[in-house]
Formats: C-alpha cells, sequence, structure tokens
C-alpha cells in the first residue's frame, strides 16, 4: 500500500518488524515541485518500542494482516500468561516480555482483553482502557485530615503501586486507567 492511504491503527511490516501505525503527521513543502512527506509515529509489536518513520506519499508499505482476538484471562504456567480465546478457546501463551507493564493489568475474569495475532501466533496483548483492582495494601486514612486532595500510595493485588486519594482503604476495589497507570475512581 502507498504511504498516503495508511491510517492509523494500520500494521506494517519495516525492515523485517511489524509496527502499528499510532499517528501520522503530513507536511507539504511550499516549493513546488516539493514531494509531500509523511511522518508515521510507529510502535513495534511485539514489545511496543516507539519508531519514527519518513516516507514520501508514493513509498510502498507493507501491511500486515493483524487480527484482535477477544480472550480471558486462564492462568500462569511458570512466568507466561495462559489467555483463552473467548470464541474457539484456543489458548495462547504469552511470555512476560510480550505483556510487558501490562502484567498489573491482568486479572481473572475481566473482559476486554484482546490478544493480537499475526498467522496464528500470539504478537501482543491490549487491556482494556479501565482495569477494576483490590486494594492489598495503603495506610491508614489520616484522622482529622483536611479536605485537601491529598494522595497516599496504595498497592494493588497484582502488585501495582498508585497513588489514591486519601480516603481509600486497604480491601477497596478501584479503578485504574492503563494508560495513565492513574487511579481513577472508586469501583
Amino acid at each position: 500500500m502507498k504511504a498516503s492511504d495508511v491510517k492509523r491503527g494500520t500494521v506494517i511490516e519495516h525492515d523485517g518488524t511489524v509496527y502499528q501505525v499510532r499517528d501520522i503527521e503530513r507536511s507539504a513543502p511550499t516549493a513546488r515541485g516539493g514531494n509531500v512527506t509523511f511522518r508515521f509515529t510507529l510502535y513495534s509489536i511485539p514489545g511496543g518500542r516507539k519508531y519514527d518513520l519518513s516516507l514520501r506519499a508514493d513509498d510502498d508499505l507493507k501491511e500486515v494482516e493483524l487480527s484482535r482476538r477477544q480472550a480471558t484471562y486462564s492462568y500462569m504456567d511458570g512466568e507466561a500468561f495462559v489467555f483463552m480465546d473467548a470464541e474457539d478457546y484456543t489458548q495462547y501463551l504469552l511470555p512476560p516480555e510480550m505483556v510487558g507493564d501490562n502484567a498489573g493489568y491482568i486479572v481473572e475474569g475481566l473482559e476486554g482483553y484482546y490478544v493480537q495475532v499475526i498467522d496464528d501466533a500470539p504478537v501482543g496483548l491490549q487491556v482494556p482502557t479501565n482495569v477494576v483492582l483490590t486494594v492489598t495494601d495503603t495506610a491508614p486514612e489520616l484522622k482529622g485530615a483536611s479536605a485537601t486532595k491529598r494522595t497516599k500510595p496504595a498497592t494493588l493485588e497484582t502488585g501495582v503501586e498508585v497513588q489514591v486519594p486519601e480516603y481509600i482503604t486497604t480491601g477497596e476495589k478501584v479503578t485504574v486507567n492503563t494508560l495513565t497507570g492513574e487511579f481513577a475512581g472508586r469501583a
């Protein structure tokens, strides 16, 4: 496909690596005869490493067929996370390096996980934007604390640590935004 036809979210292969296009910047030179260039912000699949690529409008890119399979987390197999396909019950074994920082957002019984698959092989994991996790450890609320919005660290059931408002107590369920890694409210 031509660089000018690429849309956000498209999965492409470049120099033997598979990337997903996150952002596209188009620049048209003012001088006559100048070529329109496209600057792509790409993230590798798997791994999520950022890569910037500039191409002319008619440069060719190889599109890769990436499918997203809705899956649920089943169990740990050693260090690997096992997910089961929601439709055909295929099991996907995702090693920790493929899951990366998303490991802190994987809990049983939660919907909205997608395993990214190329040629029947899992290459990545997409987690829901918000996940509900239980606070396993946080300092008690300070008595007589004013109504200011002070925060304190809280450790969640998966080992993730987030800043939460002072009134949150151990055992409460909280919503965490997986994009920012921040507290998003009581669950």
